[in-house]
């Protein structure tokens, strides 16, 4: 077991988190999608509200609002799909539905937000879109760090590979069973190996 280590703030405790998931997973992360992912886990680690959440009425709400508004929620719902794909992946289970749900999910509020963003905040948004999967993977790690058991199962990781192309799923495949994972008829939209 490792040494615990203090560190001043809580913003510097999850910096050093995610630095070191970062290295363990073989991972990098540029400065703005490293710090988005410090900040969002600072403003939501105190919000054990979250759980109750229905993300995709959330989702539904802030598409019939307007202005800054919309954009607030937009990000909240892409926040909070990242915070469970990443964290919390087997509550997908729970709600009876696929891990990439609130990938898909996340993704589509980040790209709206960006969209309708009239500020240099779009290009942020649009990679947080595009960077999502990166993203939950450096959160599988950071919550792998401690206890390694909390990793996918090979079904689960097997369909988040399926369905989002993550690179990290995959290995985890090939480690779970010393096989090359492939999808034989991909469809438009799916990945290859």
């Amino acid at each position: 077991m490792k040494d615990l280590l203090l560190h001043p703030t809580t913003t510097a405790h999850w910096h050093a988190l995610i630095s070191e998931a970062q290295q363990a997973a073989d991972q990098h992360l540029n400065e703005d999608m490293e710090s988005y992912l410090v900040f969002l886990l600072t403003r939501y680690m105190s919000h054990p509200e979250l759980a109750a959440k229905v993300l995709a009425l959330e989702f539904l709400e802030a598409m019939h609002e307007t202005g800054s508004l919309r954009q607030t929620k937009l990000r909240d719902v892409g926040d909070q799909c990242l915070l469970f794909s990443g964290l919390f992946p087997l509550r997908a289970d729970r709600l009876r539905v696929r891990i990439s749900y609130f990938v898909n999910l996340g993704r589509g509020a980040y790209s709206a937000v960006s969209a309708e963003s009239k500020t240099g905040t779009a290009e942020l948004y649009e990679q947080l879109a595009d960077c999502f999967v990166g993203l939950m993977e450096t959160l599988h790690t950071v919550r792998e760090l401690g206890n390694p058991e909390l990793g996918l199962t090979p079904l689960h990781a097997l369909d988040l590979w399926h369905d989002t192309g993550s690179p990290r799923a995959r290995r985890q495949l090939r480690d779970a069973t010393s096989a090359t994972p492939l999808i034989i008829d991909p469809g438009p939209h799916k990945y290859h190996a």
